[in-house]
């Protein structure tokens, strides 16, 4: 994978990282928006993912949009452009496979609601994040209405988008949206770490149990627990689940193929 503004790296077993690096501050213009969808879709069909990290190789994990290139648009071109960006975003958390967020410095605006768009969210302890757009005067346009909402509720969600305060580590934390904060230095140690830890469970059975949540959150109890059924009858005939059984009367670690 060659781009402009992404470095991608694989490390085994199965976690990929994606670190933006458009200095200063990894503002989302069309080019940085076309390569971050680009590469969202050459992953939804790499098998030998099993999580995904999206990071920063600069001090900000991402500033938001990039309101210099935002200015010269027309009305017309604001138009087409934001349906892109929100398509970035949604790209993101369509990924079959598990996602990870790792923040340091800040997010805001859209680079908030790209964090939003992963499935867990790593904090420095010194990092910001938030919604800034009504102070703007419009309003979050990448999902931020739609996914803040159903993680933290809507009453936080609400405080966070109309008063477009920028939120410490901290306070991210307390309301939900940073699933661990770490000292600045860890990390990117701790976030890969965790996507160590997620990437050593079965490949089928992780992007089976991500789509059993997410299709299942929305609906009545009953439904959900169908959704559920459904996908672990799918786990049953794999390959995988025999060498799980194996490896423990083994006293081993399972090797894991992802069939």
């Amino acid at each position: 994978m060659e781009f402009r503004w992404l470095r991608v790296e694989r490390i085994d077993p199965g976690v990929v990282i994606v670190w933006m690096n458009k200095p200063p501050v990894n503002a989302l213009g069309r080019e940085l928006v076309g390569e971050l969808s680009r590469v969202a879709e050459i992953l939804r069909t790499d098998a030998e993912a099993r999580c995904v990290v999206l990071g920063t190789a600069g001090k900000h994990f991402c500033a938001g949009a990039d309101l210099k290139e935002r200015r010269s648009m027309t009305p017309e071109e604001a138009e087409a452009f934001v349906p892109k960006l929100a398509g970035c975003c949604q790209a993101f958390a369509a990924l079959p496979m598990p996602t990870i967020a790792a923040v340091r410095g800040a997010a805001a605006g859209g680079g908030c609601e790209l964090a939003l768009s992963c499935d867990l969210r790593v904090l420095a302890a010194d990092a910001s994040i938030g919604l800034r757009e009504t102070a703007l005067a419009i309003i979050p346009g990448a999902g931020g209405t739609q996914r803040l909402p159903r993680m933290i509720g809507t009453a936080r969600a609400k405080r966070w988008i109309f008063t477009a305060t920028m939120h410490d580590a901290a306070e991210a934390r307390e309301d939900g949206v940073a699933d661990e904060v770490v000292a600045a230095d860890r990390l990117d140690e701790r976030t890969l770490a965790l996507a160590s830890t997620i990437a050593a469970n079965g490949p089928v059975a992780l992007r089976l149990a991500k789509h059993a949540i997410e299709q299942g959150a929305d609906r009545p109890l009953e439904e959900g627990l169908e959704v559920e059924w459904a996908c672990y009858r799918e786990t049953l005939a794999t390959e995988d689940r025999v060498e799980a059984l194996e490896a423990f009367a083994e006293k081993r670690p399972p090797v894991f193929k992802g069939r």
